[in-house]
């Protein structure tokens, strides 16, 4: 029997849901999800094993125009999904008008490789509007098939998956088949303690935040972790604190929960507060977090 195996790389605005998307394919919480622009910062391999096919899909940050070096650094990641993709997700939401970015819309346009756009979002809207933006999006993308999905809701998600199947080429695994993703262990205890920040903080805390995770020591029961939040600002390391440390405790409960779930296994999560100046403008600092792809 033949076995198919490729690359399909996921891009769009920010918000459309493309991390919802990648962990109902994958079936697995890897890329965080909030209702905050932005949360995505690298690219994000999640895998799907199957008897004879392995999909490497691919997270990417949301299209901007960047305002500073670490959204600099965010778009290259998006850049680099168009060289190694086999198939190309391109994903709007119901509503949606356009890509934030002509240049990545003409990518998209003028894809050599299949292109699958996904209207996501409908379970918001009527049949005739739905129908309606599929007419819009055909006119606009004729390299593309269109299909209307719901990824929170999981609609139309598994004729998309089968449609990705029928697309890839015959290839061995790239990836060893119990692989669910290329990402180190730490990179996702930073995501969750972020994912965490984002959901608690308003205005630009969560932007200006990086983890570091600088101990990650598994034992037969418990796993234990050191992490330290990295803020710009010593006014921003108070909020991130709070008073008497109430708002960094909040931080370390919720994200020890959702650790343990990740797991399977007990955690025990230090949380330490730091001032790094303006880490996001620091091209040495961002290479040191996997920002940096030059």
């Amino acid at each position: 029997m033949a076995h198919k195996a490729g690359f399909v790389n996921i891009v769009g605005n920010p918000n459309v849901g493309k991390s919802t998307l990648m962990n109902a394919f994958v079936g697995e919480r890897l890329s965080i999800i909030t209702s905050k622009a932005q949360t995505t910062r690298h690219r994000i391999l999640g895998i799907v094993n199957g008897e004879d096919f392995q999909v490497v899909l691919s997270d990417t940050p949301g299209i901007i125009k960047p305002a500073y070096e670490l959204q600099s650094s965010m778009m290259d990641f998006v850049k680099s999904a168009f060289e190694d993709a086999d198939v190309l997700i391109y994903l709007v939401e119901l509503g949606e008008k356009e890509l934030k970015d002509e240049a990545f819309f003409e990518k998209i346009t003028s894809a050599k490789i299949p292109v699958l756009l996904l209207l996501n979002k409908v379970d918001k809207g009527d049949q005739i509007s739905v129908e309606e933006q599929v007419g819009i999006w055909k006119a606009k993308v004729p390299n593309a098939e269109v299909f209307a999905i719901s990824a929170l809701e999981n609609f139309g998600v598994s004729e998309v998956f089968n449609r990705i199947l029928a697309l890839l080429p015959d290839s061995p695994p790239f990836y060893d088949k119990e692989a669910l993703t290329d990402k180190p262990e730490r990179f996702f205890v930073n995501e969750i303690i972020r994912e965490k920040i984002l959901l608690h903080y308003k205005k630009e805390i969560p932007y200006s935040v990086e983890i570091d995770t600088e101990e990650f020591l598994e034992e037969d029961t418990i796993i234990r972790m050191r992490s330290v939040i990295m803020v710009e600002r010593e006014t921003q390391k108070g909020i991130i604190i709070g008073h008497k440390g109430s708002a960094l405790k909040r931080v370390g409960v919720e994200a020890r929960k959702d650790l343990e779930k990740f797991f399977g296994k007990q955690v025990h999560l230090e949380l330490y507060v730091k001032v790094n100046k303006n880490w996001r403008s620091d091209e040495r600092q961002l290479k040191r977090f996997g920002y940096n792809q030059k």
